[in-house]
Parts: structure tokens; C-alpha cells; sequence
């Protein structure tokens, strides 16, 4: 992984469908933090990868192509992307305190769910749920071992951090 630090990179999985694209940042035994590329010239986001069925990790010219293009309109990856992955304690308490909402997702890629942080110990992540209309809906536990994917200051949890009501909206 070395050799592809603040490089475009893509990551296959051997369980999941879905192909994850970014730069990547930081990575651990267990995590790899990745700055998203989701689609085309577009940054969004960071992803946290749980480092586990990984089939193949990637870099080619079509996306040695698509990092000119996104280094050729301004953006960048820098020193203040990198955050504590050392496990998923430290990451989630991370993002917390300096993100507050994030969304996490399990082996399959059919649900995400967005929601702060109530508790985590080493039986159950509890979140305090987030639909899409920006209303918390009360809390969802989780085995921390299920989760594989973490996102945050993503543009859609983002915008919908802007209507959730100022009471609620605390980090």
C-alpha cells in the first residue's frame, strides 16, 4: 500500500460489489482511509475501509488520468486529511468530535446508515439514527465487527446536517 499513498487508487473486495475510488490517505492493519472519489473529476468525502477481503487494489491510467484532471482543478489531499485509524474506537470518536454525523455500512451494500455516535464498547456501536429528511429517529445498535465501511463530510450528509434543527445539531 505504500506505493500508492496520495495516489487515485481503486479497491475491489472479494464479498462486495461495490468498487470503492480514492486517494489514498492513510492506511493500518485493519483501515484504510481513503479520500472519495464517487464518480468522474469529484472529490466527496472521505471513506474509511475495513482492511478485510480486499480481492485487489488498483491504479491504472484511466485513473492515473482522472488524478491530473482533479490535481489540474485545485483539489488535494493534505497532512490535516489524516485521522487516528487505529481502531475503531479512536476512528469513531474521531469523527465525533470533529464531524458529528457520519454513515456506516455493513458487508452489504443495500443499506447505509447515517446517525452521531451514543456508544460504542466492544458488544455494540449504538447511533442515534438519521433519515433522509434530516430527523433523528431514535437509536440502531451494530456488532462492531460487521462494519466495513465508514463515510464522513460527505456533500449529502452535509447538506443534510443544514436542516436538522440547531438543538439537535450539537457535535
Amino acid at each position: 500500500m505504500e506505493q500508492y499513498l496520495r495516489q487515485l487508487i481503486e479497491i475491489e473486495f472479494l464479498d462486495k460489489k461495490e468498487i470503492f475510488t480514492g486517494f489514498l490517505i492513510d492506511y493500518s492493519d485493519d483501515w484504510i482511509l481513503l479520500r472519495n472519489n464517487p464518480v468522474d473529476f469529484v472529490l466527496d468525502g472521505f471513506v474509511i475501509l475495513r482492511n478485510k477481503n480486499i480481492q485487489s487494489v488498483n491504479r491504472d491510467s484511466d485513473l492515473a488520468f482522472t488524478e491530473k484532471v482533479i490535481r489540474l482543478k485545485g483539489l488535494k489531499t493534505n497532512s490535516e486529511d489524516i485521522i487516528p485509524i487505529k481502531d475503531l474506537a479512536t476512528i469513531m470518536n474521531f469523527i465525533s468530535e470533529k464531524y458529528g454525523i457520519f454513515q456506516i455500512a455493513k458487508k452489504s451494500s443495500k443499506s447505509a446508515y447515517l446517525g452521531k455516535l451514543i456508544e460504542l464498547n466492544a458488544e455494540e456501536l449504538t447511533i442515534n439514527f438519521l433519515d433522509t429528511r434530516g430527523q433523528f429517529g431514535g437509536e440502531l445498535g451494530f456488532n462492531p465487527e460487521k462494519i466495513r465501511v465508514i463515510e464522513f463530510d460527505t456533500d449529502y450528509i452535509n447538506s443534510l446536517k443544514l436542516v436538522i434543527p440547531d438543538d439537535q445539531n450539537s457535535l
